[in-house]
């Protein structure tokens, strides 16, 4: 007589179980920061009518979307940061890239 033999598999979970690393913004960022609120009061189709043509590909190089490179000068603006500066505080900061 041959022995059962049963196959291990992982356990389904009915709840969904966080990953560090696919966190939403949503989750670790202070929504009361005044950029954030600033961010959900913005007309983003404003910036994409009069910079869009800005952000478009070309031959040189690839386009990027209008809302986050809007994000980006501002805040390079109001900190008085270089591009290198606004790019280092963009990783370190969720609420910067949030907005």
């Amino acid at each position: 007589m041959r022995a059962k033999t049963y196959k291990m598999t992982p356990k389904e979970s009915k709840e969904p179980q966080g990953n560090l690393f696919l966190l939403r913004l949503e989750n670790i960022t202070n929504m009361d920061h005044e950029l954030v609120r600033l961010a959900g009061k913005t007309n983003e189709d404003v910036f994409v009518k009069k910079l869009g043509k800005v952000y478009i590909p070309n031959e040189r190089r690839p386009g990027f979307p209008t809302r986050p490179m809007v994000g980006l000068h501002y805040l390079k603006g109001l900190n008085n940061l270089s591009d290198e500066g606004v790019t280092e505080g963009f990783l370190e900061n969720p609420d910067w890239q949030y907005i």
